[in-house]
């Protein structure tokens, strides 16, 4: 936590003026679509992440000036919420699930395999810079337990064979589509999307839940009938 906090107080090096002129005209359009404009803090960081794979100090200076916030305001944000990185991410931000469910179904095993298969540690990334690898809290879909999400998309019902299957053929640039919705894009794509811009993936709303999720809505109506 210490080494975070000093990377966050850094004296931040202005972008480039291109870049923060882009960043810019795109903030204001986030901004614009909330009465108030401090409420476009949570968009606008995930719009600086899709800028350096992470929420760097220029960027908690950018979003500061742009709404009117103190940086302390800002830091504390960007620091609490667990989908705002700290550190440069890579391609692909690969998260196990190791909460109760999941790690009883097998998700600490998949973390212990790819750690050794990725020769890294949680919270680390793959030399290639393709594959950030974390244990992540529960991201509610228990049904599919275990559960590895990549750029906080599904992938049910694993193992550690086929996650090491997903983190090779993600690592040799492989097209790779998720249990639901589109195919993966990179890390820093997917902050772009969550800022709000559009996501014009094919497949993009294709995918539902599927039976596991409707188990419990099936037996209540049939105890119920």
């Amino acid at each position: 936590m210490t080494e975070i906090l000093l990377k966050l107080s850094t004296r931040p090096e202005p972008y480039p003026p291109e870049v923060r002129e882009r960043l810019a005209v795109e903030a204001k359009e986030i901004m614009g679509r909330y009465p108030v404009a401090r409420s476009a803090l949570l968009p606008m960081l995930h719009l600086v992440q899709a800028e350096e794979s992470f929420v760097s100090s220029t960027g908690i200076e950018f979003c500061a000036a742009m709404l009117g916030l103190t940086g302390a305001e800002v830091t504390a944000v960007a620091t609490f919420y667990s989908m705002f990185r700290r550190t440069p991410t890579g391609e692909y931000h690969v998260g196990v699930c190791t909460n109760t469910l999941c790690a009883v179904m097998g998700g600490d095993e998949i973390l212990a395999l790819l750690e050794r298969h990725l020769g890294i540690k949680h919270g680390q990334t793959t030399e290639d810079g393709a594959v950030t690898l974390e244990h992540i809290e529960c991201n509610a879909a228990c049904d599919f337990a275990p559960v590895v999400m990549v750029n906080w998309e599904f992938f049910d019902n694993q193992t550690p064979e086929s996650a090491q299957a997903l983190v090779d053929a993600l690592r040799a640039g492989q097209p790779v589509t998720p249990t639901r919705g589109a195919t993966l894009c990179t890390f820093k794509q997917t902050a772009r999307i969550l800022a709000g811009f559009p996501d014009e993936r094919p497949g993009v709303l294709d995918g539902a839940a599927g039976e596991a999720t409707l188990a419990g809505l099936k037996v209540s109506r049939e105890e119920n009938a």
